[in-house]
């Protein structure tokens, strides 16, 4: 699958927060998320495994636990079923890749 960029196609999550996905294959899916400064994802889990890259702002993110501030550049990886959440301190864009592949973010001609 290969996408070309596009400022079409994003969809509201929460206030402050939305995504499309970028691509998707048969064990992955790639979203792009992007963030106001002060919106929150409330705390939650999936059994999705998640790998992120913060690309620009900044991120509290809070895995179980524990909190981190994360800058753009910084990544990370979150285990399927673990409890987390964030706050965006500055407007940010984030790529996120889940596995398995997440039903609910197939573009709405995939379900």
């Amino acid at each position: 699958m290969l996408r070309k960029f596009s400022n079409n196609g994003y969809k509201k999550v929460l206030d402050g927060i939305e995504q499309k996905t970028l691509a998707y294959g048969d064990k992955t899916l790639m979203v792009e998320f992007r963030l106001q400064q002060g919106a929150a994802l409330p705390l939650h889990s999936h059994p999705h495994e998640q790998t992120g890259y913060l690309v620009t702002g900044r991120l509290r993110l809070t895995v179980g636990e524990d909190s981190h501030d994360v800058l753009p550049g910084d990544s990370w990886c979150i285990a399927g079923n673990m409890p987390h959440c964030a706050e965006c301190l500055e407007e940010a864009v984030a790529i996120e890749v889940f596995s398995p592949v997440r039903e609910d973010y197939l573009p709405d001609y995939r379900r």
